[in-house]
């Protein structure tokens, strides 16, 4: 396999999210305007969009905020746990992410979808959490062997064996594990653009948007992404 266009047969599959409730517009008020006697009948109302319930959510409509919670919940847990690998961590950060968009919600603009706004929430919170990791195994590596140099007695370090697996035949559990632990070791810079593309199906232009980078920029980190993915996986394929 001399390239990989995408991951998409390597990545987890994404778990179905509940199916959406049907709601019907309640207690609508009568419009006082003439209808003639022939006068279509009116098409039922349309959902509203994040931006209207967003802007009800200002004014204190704990409903409609509920409302971009259930249509966000899934979609944000699922994202931050493909780049954290953190079942936990990634509930709690989709939690901070709804958080913060209440917290915020006066500050919103509508320049951009708020798909992207809630997106580039979410990323900077995982990104925060891959960082914060990373310096505790620093200040760990550190600290262990700090104590080497005093005498004291030590216990051994289990760095993890990257080496790839033997096994000739892996079942698909098996397969989605291999992929997260790659994914899992890919710098963030490369992790982001890779999982909105590859998992999360997003565009190259609201990716951009989401991480404040030129479309080109993107497109350069996921091939460069791709390509860590291939060498990791390389002997699964």
């Amino acid at each position: 396999m001399s390239a990989l266009s995408s991951t998409e047969e390597l990545l987890f599959s994404v778990a179905a999210q509940a199916s959406v409730e049907q709601t019907s517009a309640a207690g609508s008020a009568a419009a006082s305007v003439s209808v003639t006697p022939k006068a279509a009948v009116p098409s039922l109302e349309e959902p509203l969009t994040d931006h209207h319930l967003l802007a009800a959510t200002r004014e204190g409509d704990e409903t409609a905020f509920a409302e971009l919670v259930r249509r966000y919940r899934n979609q944000i847990t699922n994202y931050i746990y493909r780049m954290t690998a953190d079942y936990e961590a990634s509930v709690d950060l989709a939690q901070e992410t709804f958080i913060r968009v209440y917290r915020a919600a006066d500050r919103y603009q509508t320049s951009h979808a708020f798909s992207t706004y809630i997106y580039r929430i979410a990323t900077n919170l995982a990104i925060s959490e891959l960082r914060r990791r990373k310096r505790r195994r620093l200040v760990s590596l550190t600290g262990f062997f700090q104590e080497r140099e005093s005498g004291e007695e030590l216990c051994e370090l289990d760095l993890p064996d990257e080496g790839p697996l033997q096994d000739t035949v892996l079942v698909d559990g098996e397969r989605r594990a291999a992929v997260a632990r790659a994914i899992a070791t890919l710098p963030e810079k490369y992790r982001a653009p890779l999982v909105l593309r590859d998992v999360e199906g997003r565009s190259y232009e609201e990716i951009a948007a989401v991480l404040e980078m030129s479309e080109g920029t993107v497109k350069s980190r996921i091939n460069r992404a791709r390509t860590f993915l291939r060498e990791k996986l390389s002997a699964y394929l």
